[in-house]
């Protein structure tokens, strides 16, 4: 169908859209479960934010499945050695995510206060602490990984949990909650009313500056103080999966490069600064759909800042630059490459159709009326 080195390239693209669907959707459903405990003042204010998500959420989870499973079968060396190495930090995220189904199935069934206020806690740890650690992980991956490769090719995880919590790896983190959240709070302008949005409101109104801070001092924070890598040796992009054919090496500004060998991608960190700026001005006009919008993309400049930054690295080792992770050497062969987009060209337009139906037939506001419509078969 392609040859290899495009095969590569378009599996790059691939997996980007598919953490780009993951972060987009499950971002603002997480960010209502973060604001949980911080919004809903009442139980019916709590059950208006859970319902407003209540259609989507399990939905949404479809493309964090899919972006796994996109790189365990395109890069399978990463997902051996990201799952390995951070499998502690992987099995707090899935802990946590158990809170979500267990929390929004329950949490109603019983009216007794203490019950809902614990599954509330539950469902607010179940939103936190997985974008938490993901922004760690991407934080991690931008100082690079300590992990080496030996002749054989296996890989060596040498770090531990502890070190993941680095101060700019726990910025980011702490960048990523901020994100959702303030991706969540716009949803409630859009799909709640009253007193429950105004609310969001102004939590959109204080967030929206706070992240587009936190976004620059990591901008800065990259380019005078975390080296970057980069390729000090010819490699061939259509050549066999071994990173230890190719020579890779520290260097200060690296994660920079990029932006003067292809002027375009600068689009992405400006998507990331402005953005959040243009959800600020739409929350300040009551316009929620545009500010809605506005984080969306916001998160999409964020997300492509970090691909174009790195790229080709997918995984950088910091034990061993040459070991290091790229586009071009860990990646499956060029049969399963072809399999996978043929898959992929038929299943990724289903996924967004049923999507985009699913999200047309649920429009509209969730309130005290929408509540006591459906008092007894609502979250």
């Amino acid at each position: 169908m392609f040859d290899y080195e495009v095969l590569k390239v378009i599996w790059w693209v691939l997996i980007c859209v598919l953490l780009i669907g993951f972060v987009v959707t499950d971002g603002f459903d997480m960010g209502v479960g973060a604001l949980l405990p911080v919004i809903g003042k009442t139980d019916d204010d709590r059950r208006i934010m859970i319902n407003s998500i209540a259609p989507h959420w399990e939905g949404n989870q479809v493309w964090l499945v899919l972006a796994a499973g996109a790189i365990f079968a395109a890069w399978p060396a990463v997902y051996a050695t990201a799952f390995s190495g951070f499998y502690v930090a992987m099995m707090l995220t899935l802990f946590a995510l158990f809170f979500r189904p267990v929390g929004f199935d329950y949490r109603s069934k019983i009216a007794d206060p203490r019950w809902r206020k614990s599954w509330d806690w539950g469902i607010f740890a179940g939103s936190t602490v997985p974008p938490l650690i993901i922004g760690v992980a991407f934080g991690n991956l931008l100082q690079g990984v300590p992990f080496q490769l030996d002749e054989f090719l296996r890989s060596t995880y040498e770090g531990s949990f502890f070190e993941l919590l680095n101060p700019f790896g726990l910025l980011v983190g702490i960048f990523t909650v901020l994100l959702f959240v303030l991706q969540g709070s716009t949803w409630l302008q859009m799909k709640t009313e009253g007193e429950v949005r105004e609310r969001a409101r102004k939590v959109s109104l204080i967030l929206a500056p706070i992240v587009v801070a936190i976004f620059a001092i990591a901008g800065i924070w990259i380019a005078k103080g975390i080296d970057g890598y980069v390729l000090t040796s010819v490699i061939d992009t259509n050549g066999p999966s071994n990173p230890l054919l190719k020579t890779a090496e520290l260097q200060t500004g690296a994660w920079l490069v990029n932006y003067d060998k292809y002027p375009l991608s600068i689009i992405a960190p400006a998507i990331g600064l402005l953005f959040p700026l243009f959800a600020w001005v739409a929350s300040k006009k009551n316009c929620s759909a545009l500010a809605f919008t506005s984080t969306s993309i916001a998160i999409v400049g964020v997300l492509m800042t970090c691909a174009f930054s790195m790229f080709p690295f997918i995984m950088p080792s910091s034990l061993n630059p040459n070991a290091s992770f790229t586009v071009w050497d860990a990646v499956s062969s060029e049969m399963t490459l072809n399999i996978m987009t043929f898959t992929a060209v038929i299943f990724i337009p289903l996924i967004l159709l049923y999507t985009s139906w699913a999200y047309f037939k649920m429009f509209g506001r969730i309130g005290k009326v929408f509540m006591d419509k459906y008092k007894h078969s609502a979250y």
